[in-house]
């Protein structure tokens, strides 16, 4: 069986089990012991390895292409992965790191080892995290999903992101309508449950965590 090994609420991780899914292949998630190694960490039935976010989306994309993840337009695919950067690089430095990392363990996020979170960390995360609601509905007002009208990676590393946040109830949802309804389409999407059924032990979510509804 394929497995893939993650850390739960750490945004690569989440991308990698949501491409996945999206491929429809079957695999097994497991969760690392070492939140330090190279993860997530995908092992193909014959004992291949593929180590990291990027090494995991090639292999996958070129693997299985009859249900591609970039749109076949050169500028939406172009979009599409400008947008995968900046989830994984400006959104994860300037959002994610500043709340999902100061609340969550080293253990599921593979942060530096836990300390008292800080207040004034999460407040300039949660000011980043306003400005790009805003920036996301407007994408999504635009083309319907964030690049495109189809949904692409762009759309589920930001997803991916955004399912930590929401997770512990960081999203203002009421106060972006456009990104809060592009989220619940991709929230909807099958290949989202099985990180709607997450559970951290003793971080249970905010109760409309899981729910498909706001």
């Amino acid at each position: 069986m394929r497995r893939l090994f993650h850390l739960m609420l750490a945004p690569s991780s989440r991308l990698a089990r949501i491409i996945v899914a999206e491929k429809r292949i079957a695999c097994d998630f497991r969760l690392a012991e070492n939140a330090t190694s190279h993860l997530p960490l995908l092992i193909e039935d014959e004992g291949m390895q593929r180590a990291g976010l990027w090494a995991i989306i090639d292999h996958l994309e070129g693997t299985y292409p009859e249900r591609p993840l970039t749109p076949e337009d050169p500028e939406a695919r172009a979009e599409s992965l400008r947008w995968l950067d900046w989830a994984m690089g400006s959104f994860q430095a300037q959002v994610t790191e500043k709340i999902v990392y100061e609340k969550a363990t080293q253990r599921f996020t593979g942060a530096p080892a836990r300390r008292v979170p800080d207040m004034n960390t999460i407040r300039i995360g949660r000011a980043a995290l306003a400005e790009a609601l805003t920036e996301i509905g407007s994408a999504t007002e635009r083309n319907g999903n964030i690049a495109s009208r189809e949904c692409s990676l762009g759309d589920l590393a930001l997803a991916a992101h955004l399912s930590a946040l929401d997770y512990f109830g960081e999203v203002p949802w009421p106060d972006f309508p456009p990104a809060a309804e592009w989220y619940l389409r991709i929230k909807s999407r099958p290949s989202f449950r099985s990180l709607l059924a997450d559970r951290v032990p003793g971080q249970p979510p905010t109760p409309t965590y899981a729910e498909l509804d706001f």
